[in-house]
């Protein structure tokens, strides 16, 4: 049995020419229109200077240090209730599919030492 392969002509194969980005392209035409790129004047500085904005009032580091830590509490108090909670619902499955398979000695039971 032959394979069949798909009938391809030579319109469907295209090779690219690859123009790096530095170097100036020239203009684009499309349609009825030139495109051209825009080039900046002068190129800005790398930094974030230009985001930064002037407070009303200095920052409280004093309170943002309490907001951390308040914050870290709580993530680690819900990493210890999550971790609580899985293993605590896996000791429950344990449980449930020893007693559904008719066994007798499910249950822990702990005696004090005497």
């Amino acid at each position: 049995m032959k394979s069949q392969r798909p009938i391809t002509s030579d319109d469907e194969h295209r090779v690219l020419q690859f123009r790096p980005r530095t170097t100036p392209s020239p203009a684009i035409h499309r349609g009825s229109g030139v495109v051209q790129k825009l080039h900046a004047a002068t190129p800005e500085p790398l930094d974030l200077s230009r985001y930064e904005q002037p407070r009303a009032e200095p920052d409280d580091f004093r309170h943002r240090m309490l907001a951390n830590i308040a914050a870290l509490a709580f993530t680690i108090a819900l990493t210890a209730i999550g971790i609580w909670l899985a293993v605590s619902i896996a000791d429950l499955r344990r449980t449930q599919d020893c007693v559904l398979m008719g066994r007798r000695d499910c249950v822990k039971i702990t005696t004090p030492h005497i």
